[in-house]
């Protein structure tokens, strides 16, 4: 399996200080390259508020992102794991 590498590791560090893990900072930071920091920035927050979703709906979307342990979680536990993904 090959490594990933990040695209733009000014960014990456910058969002790995602020608190996000790992995975979650490669993903802002690649997506900033791909696509130029102003494009990125306007997306965010669109996503619906996982407090408003139902469990098996955070069940799916924690499946999506591939958060280990989701079904043994109870929905405030899904909805920070999702949150610090």
């Amino acid at each position: 399996m090959a490594k990933s590498s990040v695209k733009d590791k000014k960014t990456y560090e910058k969002v790995k200080e602020s608190g996000a893990s790992k995975e979650k900072a490669a993903r802002i930071a690649n997506a900033s390259a791909a696509q130029g920091r102003k494009k990125v920035a306007k997306k965010g927050g669109k996503s619906s508020k996982y407090d408003d979703m139902k469990k098996d709906e955070l069940l799916d979307r924690a499946k999506e992102v591939g958060i280990k342990g989701r079904s043994k979680m109870g929905k405030k536990e899904l909805v920070k794991a999702l949150r610090d993904h």
